[in-house]
């Protein structure tokens, strides 16, 4: 019955990441993140320009008082 049920889910790992349900993926993948957004996110940092990228907005008021 194990092996069968692994079987299982190996298949449904290789199902798509995209018009699933995103927690539910996760759970079954093992991934905190999906493939996708990683292998994205890789590419971008070794061929892109990644300066500011990933920053948070700020607050108008704080970035106002800091200019």
């Amino acid at each position: 019955e194990e092996p069968k049920q692994r079987e299982m889910e190996l298949e449904k790992e290789k199902e798509g990441v995209f018009g699933c349900d995103l927690g539910e993926h996760l759970l079954h993948s093992g991934r905190d993140v999906p493939q996708v957004v990683q292998s994205c996110a890789e590419f971008i940092e070794q061929h892109g320009v990644v300066q500011g990228i990933y920053r948070l907005s700020g607050v108008a008021s704080k970035i106002q008082k800091l200019r």
